[in-house]
């Protein structure tokens, strides 16, 4: 018998593939944690039955949601990551040497710990002596710091109403990571595909805007995201993210971002533009 798993986009599309096996299923105090293999895309995890992330396309996510802010600062030095328990944000930032200091801000101990185990080359990075791993609501360390971080990425889950990531999607929360960064301070967050999630993309670089001065979208392609096309919003305090690129001598290897990505990926299809263009 053959076992396949079936993502909806939505009532009328959905991303299958093969499982060859379910290594672990857990339901957590937050969410149901399911680690799959599976024969395309390798190890799969699930958050109720959502994909986060493989170990075949991890790399696109998790590069371009890092180092496309870290590379638009002129010196990163203490960046907090706020969801994102699987560990390959976090992996990216620890390759930057300015890095003193990454506070990572996972609600769910479960998503750490099961990534720990089952997903190692993606988790790897949590064991950094820079890294400290905080259990904790994101929304209250944010705004408990005031002028702390020189970056914060928002690496949640979908905002699904109700969900646990529903409230990092808000203007009052924007402002908020507004004042918990330094002068020069940059914000990321993912904010869904432009294709299936247009009123997403537009709400959410709306409300960014109203607390940034530079507010831009980016775009990466991820195979197992909806539509391949996938959309980051990126506030800035004073620095124009696409004209910083080649300020920096990254000096370790990726799989997709280069400098030459980094300018590009700010680069919008015309009905991306529209999105964000109209009120």
């Amino acid at each position: 018998m053959e076992l396949w798993f079936t993502e909806k986009a939505n009532d009328y599309v959905g991303l299958s593939c093969r499982v060859r096996e379910i290594l672990t299923r857990k339901q957590s105090i937050y969410q149901e944690i399911t680690v799959m293999d599976t024969k395309q895309f390798g190890k799969i995890l699930l958050l109720d039955g959502v994909l986060q992330t493989t170990t075949k396309d991890e790399f696109a996510y998790h590069e371009m949601i890092s180092h496309v802010p870290l590379n638009s600062h002129p010196n990163p030095r203490k960046v907090a990551v706020i969801g994102g328990g699987d560990g390959g944000t976090v992996r990216e930032i620890v390759k930057h040497k300015s890095i003193e200091k990454v506070v990572l801000v996972e609600i769910d101990a479960d998503v750490i710990n099961i990534s720990k185990q089952y997903l190692p080359e993606i988790a790897g990075g949590l064991d950094d002596q820079r890294v400290e791993i905080l259990i904790a609501d994101g929304i209250d360390h944010i705004q408990k710091s005031k002028d702390v971080y020189d970056i914060i990425i928002i690496d949640s889950t979908d905002p699904v109403s109700g969900g646990p990531a529903f409230d990092l999607f808000t203007s009052d929360f924007y402002t908020c990571v507004y004042e918990a960064l330094t002068k020069d301070g940059i914000m990321v967050t993912q904010t869904e595909s432009p294709y299936y999630e247009p009123e997403a993309v537009q709400h959410i670089y709306q409300a960014v805007s109203k607390s940034f001065p530079i507010t831009r979208l980016y775009l990466a392609y991820i195979p197992t995201y909806p539509s391949g096309m996938w959309s980051f919003t990126l506030g800035s305090k004073s620095k124009k993210p696409e004209a910083m690129a080649n300020k920096h001598n990254q000096g370790f290897p990726t799989k997709y971002y280069t400098p030459d990505i980094h300018k590009a990926a700010f680069s919008l299809p015309v009905f991306v533009q529209n999105l964000i263009t109209e009120k």
